[in-house]
């Protein structure tokens, strides 16, 4: 216990919190993806999956408590090692800024990073603790993105959002172990790949609502 105390109290250990909590989070983000865009079936379609989801009941509730506990762990981590590397480094280098590897995605994460925690906690009021008393979740999702203002700025956090994981995966694997010179150049690839579908994904879904009213 003393050992694995010790690990994740260093930054290597807190790197590798940070990355298996965002691996976990970019497999939520596909799963939640895929039913999201069960929309494009229609009103039914959407509510059929919505009721599916809430048929499962404690598993959801569970994996709800999870899914806070994980944010938070990423969360702090992200904030110690940030403020961690800014006293480290108080007086910044005069040198490019994309040297060592940096680029506009990992130079941006903080920023990203928190642009996105406030958009799932506005997320959260807007969907998940609106009234569901005489509204289906489709009709929630419609009122929603009727109003032109949410749906530029859903698309802009996706936008935030695609950077944020374009970086954040690749350099996940790389923190866990899966650094080798042969492979990165696939992950990526894999990386660029993923964050194109997250963003195109779900910011076509405001899109396709509003213009569709």
């Amino acid at each position: 216990m003393g050992w694995f105390i010790k690990n994740f109290s260093s930054s290597i250990g807190k790197k590798q919190i940070m990355a298996i909590t965002g691996l976990i989070f970019c497999t939520f983000l596909t799963t939640h993806l895929l039913g999201n865009l069960s929309i494009y079936g229609g009103k039914g379609s959407f509510n059929s999956y919505a009721e599916h989801l809430h048929s499962l009941g404690v598993l959801v509730n569970v994996a709800e408590v999870f899914l806070i506990i994980f944010a938070a762990l990423h969360i702090s981590m992200a904030v110690v090692l940030y403020f961690q590397n800014l006293s480290a480094r108080p007086v910044r280098y005069v040198k490019k800024k994309n040297a060592g590897g940096r680029t506009i995605s990992s130079t941006l994460m903080p920023y990203t990073g928190l642009i996105i925690l406030i958009f799932v906690i506005a997320h959260l009021i807007n969907f998940h603790f609106a009234d569901h008393t005489n509204q289906t979740i489709f009709d929630i999702v419609s009122n929603v993105f009727s109003n032109p203002i949410y749906v530029i700025s859903y698309v802009f956090v996706m936008i935030v959002a695609a950077f944020h994981v374009k970086h954040g995966l690749w350099s996940a694997f790389q923190t866990v172990g899966a650094n080798h010179p042969k492979y990165m150049p696939f992950i990526m690839a894999i990386s660029l790949i993923f964050s194109l579908i997250v963003v195109v994904g779900f910011a076509s879904i405001p899109v396709y609502i509003f213009s569709s009213i």
